[in-house]
């Protein structure tokens, strides 16, 4: 920035404040707790933010949030010629150094865009290492399609290679990504880089089916019970709807639709069933019980997919901070 200089934590601490506390807490949310210490000492630091200095902040805050998303798009190349056709090439080029420096692209990043049926076309036949390398960096809703698709055999392998993953060396993935013939490796700066680990594959898992969620884990349970154990804890399926509380789980039942509620019903054990009854009015939970008595027979496929609807409305509330999920003990649940 121009004008006086700013070390990037301070310049984190003044857009945090700029943006307000509402904004701030939800930017919190995806930061590690050292980082929020940082962060939280930083801002109690700052007295006052200048109207200058507040403008300044949020501008290369949205130039680099533009550098970015183009990146993203097309590439490097392709930023910087957008970014120099809106800023002038000496901006251009200072907008895409301080991005490479500070935040750094993604590996794989092409992949990321691309339709999880194509590239299990192309990695189904690869090293279950590499291909684990690979769902590492993808979307969790690309990676646990794959993992869905790949050879029975070969889920619960690689879901555990993902979960025991903890660093891969720029060469490797530099080497991977040349085998799928594409490029987007350049931006790994350190010597090692943060991938995989039990957060990763607990996400992917959340969002396979259940019948892959099952062969995964009970090979897992084989193979490796503390890790079977560990990701076990670390999960949130259908049942664990009784975690919620009363106002948790009327929030979710207001976004779920009666007759797909009563389909999830049908395969639930009798305390949930119980639980949620108890937290509809009592002329709903007469209907449901109704619809479920005249119901009949239904495939457990059908109702998988229903519990699978609520389980992903849960989800999507708790990452919009409307609801919160916890074991007990202020543990809380990866959905």
């Amino acid at each position: 920035m121009a004008g006086t200089q700013y070390s990037s934590k301070q310049k984190a601490a003044m857009l945090l404040i700029a943006l307000g506390p509402e904004k701030s807490s939800k930017i919190f949310k995806h930061l590690k707790e050292e980082e929020i210490e940082e962060l939280t000492l930083e801002i109690a630091s700052i007295h006052s933010v200048s109207p200058k200095a507040k403008e300044e902040v949020l501008q290369e805050f949205y130039e680099i949030c533009l550098a970015q998303e183009y990146i993203a798009e097309g590439g490097i190349g392709y930023a910087k010629q957008v970014l120099e056709q809106a800023l002038g090439a000496e901006k251009a080029v200072e907008v895409i150094n301080r991005l490479t420096v500070s935040l750094q692209v993604r590996p794989f990043e092409f992949a990321r865009k691309t339709d999880a049926s194509q590239l299990v076309n192309f990695i189904q036949n690869e090293h279950p290492q590499t291909i684990a390398l690979i769902l590492s960096y993808l979307k969790p809703s690309q990676a646990s399609a794959i993992l869905t698709s790949l050879p029975v055999e070969m889920q619960a392998d690689t879901a555990r290679r993902i979960a025991v993953m903890d660093r891969a060396a720029p060469d490797l993935i530099n080497e991977v990504e040349k085998e799928l013939e594409k490029r987007l490796s350049t931006l790994v700066s350190d010597d090692y880089a943060t991938i995989g680990g039990i957060d990763s594959i607990v996400e992917i898992i959340n969002q396979v089916d259940r019948a892959t969620e099952k062969n995964i884990m009970e090979s897992l349970e084989i193979e490796d019970p503390e890790l079977a154990e560990t990701i076990r804890k670390r999960m949130f399926v259908f049942e664990d709807i009784s975690m919620l509380d009363p106002r948790s789980i009327q929030r979710v039942l207001r976004e779920v639709d009666n007759h797909e509620l009563a389909i999830a019903l049908k395969g639930a054990t009798a305390n949930v069933k119980a639980l949620i009854l108890g937290n509809v009015s009592k002329r709903l939970a007469s209907m449901i019980e109704e619809d479920l008595e005249f119901m009949g027979p239904k495939r457990v496929k059908e109702i998988e997919e229903a519990q699978q609807k609520i389980v992903n409305i849960i989800r999507k509330l708790e990452d919009a901070g409307e609801i919160v999920i916890s074991r007990g003990a202020g543990d809380e649940v990866i959905v």
